[in-house]
């Protein structure tokens, strides 16, 4: 089955593409064509995009889906009129905030996205600077300045995490790559050991590494199967020893190895808190 969807808003639309992208996972059945449809704020674009869901709607044979984050009641009268299947995504859920905290909500589109606080803007872009900065082990001697370090075998995926840690959460994140000199060594450099508490690993199944690799360095000694399988295997030693929580790349988003990482050092945080509390009483 194909579907028209469209994630449509007066201002970025990146809330609506979030949630609806979230809502839509459940649905792995359909075909979904999605359209992206930003600063639609005015009453003559929306009613554009009303003639654009008809052409849709007689493409596919079945109205198409609306996703929108809309607080001007004009526009978002319009295009609920349209032929679409219109989902409001703050309708289910500011009316109900607003009784509960018992104010009226501001009404001011963008608001979700704008730079409401200076200071945590500001630790993301120099968090971000840091993880560029100390990507693939380039410098080891800032592993101690940094919130996290990931190890993984070429292709693992540490650099992207790294980076959505540094732009949604904060954090310092830097990286090691595991390689042959560490394996004809059968260890890492101290450096890993010294910040064991913030070291994690990234694993990945031969297989799949395979393919990522392939595409990186086609027919390349690197990327065969057994190539794969050996470095895995030897990177799981490494990981052993080193005695560090290990994540499975495969089939977990970066946004859940990113989360699993940042509930782990708060459990770090509190525990070495704990600890601090009981030996001072």
């Amino acid at each position: 089955m194909n579907r028209t969807v469209y994630f449509v808003s007066e201002s970025t639309g990146i809330t609506a593409e979030t949630l609806g992208h979230s809502l839509l996972s459940q649905f792995d059945t359909i075909d979904f064509e999605q359209v992206y449809m930003p600063y639609i704020n005015t009453a003559a674009r929306a009613k554009a995009l009303t003639l654009r869901m008809q052409e849709a709607a007689d493409r596919d044979g079945v109205r198409p889906v609306v996703f929108a984050t809309m607080l001007n009641n004009e526009i978002r009268d319009i295009l609920r009129n349209g032929n679409c299947f219109y989902m409001e995504l703050f309708e289910a859920f500011v009316d109900r905030l607003s009784a509960e905290l018992g104010v009226p909500p501001s009404l001011q589109s963008g608001r979700s996205h704008a730079i409401t606080k200076p200071s945590f803007y500001t630790k993301r872009i120099e968090a971000i600077n840091f993880a560029m900065a100390n990507d693939d082990g380039i410098r080891p001697d800032n592993f101690h300045r940094a919130n996290v370090v990931l190890i993984g075998v070429s292709r693992s995926g540490k650099t992207p995490t790294c980076l959505y840690l540094a732009m949604h959460y904060g954090l310092r994140s830097a990286n090691y790559p595991v390689t042959e000199e560490d394996f004809e060594r059968g260890d890492v450099p101290q450096l890993l050991y010294d910040c064991q508490q913030k070291l994690f690993a990234l694993t990945i199944d031969p297989q799949r590494l395979q393919l990522v690799r392939e595409e990186r360095l086609p027919g390349s000694g690197y990327a065969t199967l057994k190539r794969c399988q050996d470095d895995i295997r030897m990177a799981q030693q490494i990981y052993k020893r080193l005695r560090i929580p290990v994540l499975n790349t495969t089939t977990q988003s970066i946004e859940e190895i990113s989360s699993q990482i940042v509930k782990a050092l708060k459990d770090n945080q509190e525990r070495e808190l704990s600890k601090t509390v009981t030996m001072n009483s």
